[in-house]
């Protein structure tokens, strides 16, 4: 499935195993390369990065696009940054350092594709985050996530998520462009019941989630 996101995309395949999921999207980015090869556009693979969600945690392949190997994101980064969310800097600066470089991989263009998550999909992504807090506050394990949440001030995915979506609806409906205003209305509802974009700022969106 591919989503289009100002002038990025993303690219979504799903699989009950990883390895299989990790061929749909490999087939879908060696007809990526055909195309832009044809259209003589070229695309920066160090700025594209592949992220993984569920019970399986690990890829076997490496995914390549042009003949080059995509970067992992949001787990290989915080393994990365692992030493200094560990060190004796202030909790404040870490706590920063999270959000530019880790929360911004597995949340960017999120107020287009996070609606169409599963409830446990939303879970595991928000798993991701409880890690790293936990790792900052370098608290126990009888520490509940929403207390070391509240105690940090981090809000949570979803919330954070909600925020990016109102702010871009907003820009949207105040801009000059008539054809981005009421983009995505909650009414217009697919068949299936799958959320759109807008659903997010619903207050029921979480309840609906399956």
């Amino acid at each position: 499935m591919l989503a289009p996101y100002a002038d990025d995309s993303a690219y979504f395949a799903s699989s009950r195993r990883a390895d299989l999921a990790a061929k749909r999207i490999q087939r879908v980015f060696d007809l990526l390369s055909k195309w832009l090869y044809k259209w003589r556009m070229a695309v920066d693979v160090s700025k594209t990065a592949a992220l993984l969600t569920g019970s399986q945690r690990i890829l076997s392949d490496q995914l390549r696009l042009r003949g080059q190997t995509m970067n992992r994101t949001a787990r290989a980064v915080r393994l990365r940054l692992r030493p200094i969310l560990v060190s004796r800097l202030p909790t404040r600066t870490k706590i920063a350092i999270y959000k530019c470089y880790i929360r911004s991989r597995p949340t960017y263009a999120a107020p287009a594709w996070f609606a169409l998550c599963s409830k446990l999909q939303c879970q595991r992504l928000q798993a991701q985050q409880n890690v790293v807090l936990r790792t900052i506050a370098g608290a126990g394990w009888y520490f509940k996530n929403d207390v070391i949440a509240r105690d940090l001030k981090v809000e949570s995915l979803e919330e954070f998520v909600r925020m990016l979506a109102q702010r871009a609806f907003n820009r949207a409906d105040a801009g000059p462009y008539t054809s981005l205003h009421n983009l995505a209305l909650q009414y217009y509802q697919p068949t299936k019941g799958y959320h759109l974009p807008r659903d997010l700022l619903s207050k029921s969106f979480n309840e609906e989630k399956v």
